[in-house]
């Protein structure tokens, strides 16, 4: 039996080659800008001297009768004094006098009882320890206070974002091709 000749085809088929490189990026933030600044803490104390008067008017007073307005007044409220008392001792010795009728008021019981002389009116005021008056007078210190402050600054840096393009190289590597091969012909008889 005989074969029908066949005739042979062959493809090649085409061949794409794609070469492809990714893009890259690159991003780069750089460091935030931070300023800081401190105002210290401060104390300030003012303090007042202390004060201290002392008095010690009764106390020369004491001594030696003080100023001479003091002094003078003492003494004519003395003498007045005095006078009144002296004036009231008259009085007395004069009515003693009037009652000589009386056993022991004789005259010379009277008058011989006044031969001492009558002091002169005090000058000076009485001595005490509380005739010098000490006074400290003492005021509180002023104080004010500012607590520190610190302040900071930040100045954020956007980020830098750079991209780089990949490449892409399409080529055709093999063309597609069709080959036909007729079958071989048989020229003998």
């Amino acid at each position: 039996m005989k074969t029908l000749p066949i005739v042979q085809i062959r493809t090649t088929p085409s061949l794409l080659n794609i070469d492809a490189d990714p893009g890259q990026f690159s991003i780069r933030q750089p460091k935030a800008d931070v300023q800081l600044s401190t105002r210290p803490a401060k104390l300030t104390v003012e303090s007042y001297p202390i004060r201290l008067s002392v008095d010690q008017s009764k106390a020369f007073s004491a001594y030696n009768g003080g100023n001479m307005i003091d002094m003078n007044a003492r003494i004519y409220s003395g003498i007045q004094q005095l006078f009144l008392q002296n004036m009231a001792d008259r009085v007395e010795k004069g009515n003693q006098l009037a009652a000589i009728h009386k056993p022991g008021n004789t005259v010379a019981n009277i008058v011989g009882s006044d031969w001492q002389a009558k002091p002169f009116p005090e000058i000076r005021t009485p001595a005490s320890f509380d005739n010098v008056e000490t006074r400290v007078d003492t005021q509180a210190p002023d104080i004010s206070f500012q607590p520190a402050v610190s302040e900071m600054k930040v100045t954020v840096n956007r980020p830098e974002i750079e991209y780089s393009r990949g490449k892409l190289d399409i080529y055709v590597k093999q063309y597609a091709s069709i080959q036909f091969t007729p079958p071989a012909i048989d020229v003998g008889f």
